[in-house]
């Protein structure tokens, strides 16, 4: 149907990005899956479209600027400008300071900072155009409140994605484009499950403990709120982060 919003997600192939594609495709939405993970975003895709969606894979890697600006622009190839982009890619990998290289630093700030922008820069000029849209980025409790021991690359480049936001919010007010932001919490992810990199499931298991409703997150707790401030519902929001942690950050003392 010609009427049918459009989103492309960053990071769709696994955990929230490929939990956001699911709560989308529910949504009405035609869904552009993007992944460096080939198969897993082709799944995703191939999933809802078994479900009756409408859905298809492009790879991207959002380090690479002129693979970002082909996938957008294919995308709206397809359906013209997109209603909306979910840049949820990212990465965190345990590096403590004293192995911390300037390459290690750079890649994590490529990826989960200026893969943003990356993304935001090939959509807005339809988006632009058409006179409306919504972004939607991904940071994390560890760029707005949290300090993570032998992640401080992480905790930096997702503190910049809250400035980023605000940033374009106020940019693009004027073009009837808003941006806003979802600082996830602890969240059953492969990410969070990563022994070596974070958590690993005892440690996930031990955090909540101390979360006030008791349970760590699932990837569609955060994909609902995506799908939201996508939305008209959310059409007075823009430039806020918004925290979902089941009460973490507030409940903890």
């Amino acid at each position: 149907m010609a009427d049918q919003a459009s989103v492309l997600i960053t990071g769709g192939g696994i955990g929230i990005g490929r939990a956001t594609a699911f709560a989308f495709a529910a949504a009405g939405y035609r869904v552009v899956v993007t992944d460096i993970l080939d198969q897993e975003g082709q799944e995703v895709a191939a999933e809802i479209r078994a479900r009756g969606g409408a859905a298809s894979f492009q790879h991207l890697d959002v380090t690479d600027s002129e693979n970002t600006n082909a996938v957008v622009a294919a995308a709206e190839a397809q359906f013209g400008a997109l209603d909306a982009v979910v840049a949820n890619a990212g990465i965190a990998h345990r590096v403590p300071l004293s192995q911390m290289t300037d390459d290690k630093w750079d890649h994590t700030f490529d990826v989960d900072l200026k893969g943003i922008m990356r993304v935001a820069r090939a959509a807005v000029p339809a988006m632009q155009v058409r006179g409306r849209g919504a972004i939607v980025a991904l940071s994390s409790i560890m760029g707005v409140a949290y300090g993570w021991g032998e992640h401080v690359h992480y905790s930096a480049a997702k503190a910049g994605v809250v400035g980023l936001v605000r940033g374009l919010a106020v940019e693009l007010a004027g073009d009837g484009i808003r941006v806003n932001g979802i600082a996830p919490g602890y969240i059953r992810t492969a990410q969070a499950l990563s022994e070596e990199h974070s958590l690993g499931p005892a440690g996930l298991e031990k955090a909540a403990e101390f979360i006030p409703i008791g349970r760590v997150g699932e990837p569609d707790d955060i994909a609902d709120v995506a799908v939201f401030l996508a939305s008209q519902a959310a059409r007075y929001m823009t430039g806020q982060t918004v925290v979902v942690d089941g009460g973490l950050l507030v409940g903890r003392y």
